[in-house]
């Protein structure tokens, strides 16, 4: 009698679900699913409230006029500076550098 071992279930979304594989439009100007990761992380970063100066900077935002989904895309982009910065750049995170890249926004 053969025993098989049971396969640990992943908490992490599957492949499909996270539009691995899947084809989007050439002509689209950005990847929609990397765009969905990336505003994945600003909110995690809201919800968690760290770090800090990310909630504050939606609230700046949203102050100064611009809706949430313009402030979440604001704050992502600079999410995308500092990801650049740490790979390209070969650079450790650095928190001071994302505040003030989220400093400037708006």
């Amino acid at each position: 009698m053969q025993v098989r071992k049971k396969r640990k279930k992943s908490r992490e979304p599957s492949r499909a679900a996270r539009g691995v594989g899947q084809s989007y439009d050439e002509g689209t100007p950005f990847n929609p699913y990397l765009k969905a990761a990336i505003l994945e992380v600003v909110e995690n970063q809201i919800r968690d409230n760290d770090p800090p100066e990310t909630r504050q900077t939606l609230e700046r935002l949203l102050a100064a006029g611009y809706s949430r989904q313009q402030a979440i895309e604001m704050i992502g982009s600079t999410v995308v500076e500092e990801i650049w910065a740490v790979l390209h750049d070969n650079k450790s995170f650095d928190r001071a550098r994302f505040a003030a890249l989220l400093e400037q926004l708006g």
